[in-house]
């Protein structure tokens, strides 16, 4: 029974190290081609839904994630956020909401915030959120997902996972220390990232890319993980030419036998 756990272990720790790998493949993959943002038509959307505010400032935003800068047609590339006033003004939230809800504008849902909560809707492939905070109230124009993202993103974690408990279930089979080897560098080279990646996933769900996790981490791991290889590689050849001590050499010798002394 104990066997068996362990075995189950081991299969779902490979499914969760890779499936989580193709999670953030298959975000990256999915998030190509978005089509970049248009502050023209930025401005457009900030006064369709915002009429009559005028807006104290704006900024375009480059998407910047764990020390990587996406390109600006990938999801969460880049965005446009409109400044509104010196301090919150909780008023923008009712306007936008029944703005959006005339205008045919979907998935309007609720952003908690301080010291109100602001609103979230998508339409014709952009985003838009209106959050408040002490300094002002600020409207985040932004691509939304491309079509087949979502798709993207579960068919490379369907995968990753499978892979990952193929790979596990081929270490389990096989005898020590190889698998216990090749087990400790594919946990030692994934688990941060997918540390990372649900810790973000937590906090943002898929509202952001976590491809960028694995490609800032990578400059880091790899040279550890070809670190591990080569003392991986040492330990397995002394494992196969163990030395023989000089002791049991003497002894093995046909001249040091007993039965050679009597015999001369």
């Amino acid at each position: 029974m104990g066997y068996r756990l362990r075995h189950v272990a081991v299969l779902l720790l490979g499914a969760v190290l890779l499936g989580t790998a193709g999670l953030g493949v298959g975000s990256w993959y999915g998030g190509r081609g978005t089509m970049p943002l248009s502050p023209d038509r930025s401005q457009s959307v900030a006064e369709e839904l915002l009429p009559g505010a005028e807006p104290t400032g704006s900024v375009i935003v480059r998407g910047y994630r764990y020390g990587v800068f996406l390109a600006i047609d990938d999801f969460g590339g880049s965005r446009l956020d409109f400044q509104y006033g010196e301090g919150a003004d909780c008023t923008l939230s009712e306007q936008l909401r029944r703005t959006a809800a005339t205008r045919g504008w979907q998935e309007l849902r609720r952003v908690p915030g301080a010291p109100c909560d602001g609103w979230r809707a998508e339409r014709d492939g952009l985003t838009v959120t209106l959050t408040h905070r002490a300094y002002g109230s600020r409207l985040s124009i932004a691509p939304a997902a491309p079509d087949g993202f979502l798709a993207a993103t579960v068919t490379g974690t369907l995968l990753g996972a499978a892979a990952g408990a193929a790979l596990f279930w081929v270490l389990a089979r096989r005898r020590p220390p190889v698998p216990r080897l090749v087990g400790t560098l594919v946990t030692v080279a994934l688990l941060p990232g997918v540390a990372l990646t649900w810790t973000d996933l937590a906090a943002n769900r898929l509202a952001e890319p976590v491809w960028p996790i694995w490609r800032a981490l990578a400059p880091l791991l790899v040279p550890l993980w070809l670190v591990l290889l080569l003392v991986g590689v040492i330990v397995l050849a002394r494992r196969e030419n163990p030395t023989i001590p000089a002791t049991d050499a003497r002894a093995a010798a046909p001249g040091s036998s007993p039965s050679a002394s009597r015999g001369g």
